[in-house]
């Protein structure tokens, strides 16, 4: 039976580093600095969060990690160009690898796009990448207010995306949230885009590993 597919959307189809040419003239020659810790922290502000039963959307996080990004290296925006920065992030560019293998998989799959992001902000990236239109549907924590990788998520995922008799696999490039759907009872594909990233050892392995979203498709077949 073809397990349905869930896509992670912030690094795995979108590239989230991709602010970094944007924050130049802020922070000069620390822009990537700071679009890595950035980045970091948006993501360690939404475990926080989860743990603390204390949710605010994606969007809040990611308004909080920058402020904080931009004040650990010295420096600091207006308000109107932190909301700048903020709408230029529904407009991050999507990996080159993204579309063409959506495309290959179109009409073989049933494919999701499964996000902590909220349906605002994904419907904008994705549809600015044309990525939108690849999709039988969004999944997004909001529904729940929590974040991945609490396993209430995937659990909504899967009830969400109609899998309760067939595979849920994840797609992601987050060894994190591989881990987190593996633990949950879901298949889990991890995108290692860097090959210098090491998956954690927690005893818990993706079903699958691929260097590249070109390599789903063979790489599905196999499974």
């Amino acid at each position: 039976m073809k397990p349905i597919l869930a896509f992670d959307v912030y690094g795995t189809l979108v590239d989230p580093m991709g602010m970094a040419e944007l924050l130049a003239p802020d922070a000069g020659e620390v822009a990537e600095s700071v679009s890595s810790q950035w980045r970091e922290k948006q993501l360690e502000f939404s475990f926080r969060k989860g743990l603390m039963r204390m949710y605010e959307d994606f969007g809040a996080c990611t308004r909080q990690a920058l402020r904080y990004a931009m004040a650990s290296h010295g420096l600091e925006l207006s308000a109107e160009r932190e909301d700048e920065l903020m709408g230029d992030y529904l407009s991050l560019p999507a990996f080159e690898d993204s579309l063409p293998a959506l495309k290959s998989l179109e009409g073989h799959y049933r494919m999701y796009a499964f996000s902590n992001g909220t349906y605002p902000a994904l419907k904008k990236v994705l549809g600015h990448n044309d990525l939108l239109v690849m999709f039988d549907g969004l999944v997004s924590v909001d529904d729940i207010k929590s974040f991945k990788p609490d396993p209430a998520v995937y659990a909504y995922a899967r009830r969400a995306t109609g899998a309760m008799d067939q595979p849920l696999c994840l797609v992601s490039s987050n060894a994190w949230d591989v881990i987190g759907a593996r633990a949950a009872g879901l298949m889990a594909i991890w995108v290692q885009r860097d090959a210098g990233k090491v998956f954690e050892d927690w005893g818990i392995q993706p079903n699958a590993v691929v260097r590249s979203l070109s390599e789903l498709p063979d790489t599905l077949a196999g499974l």
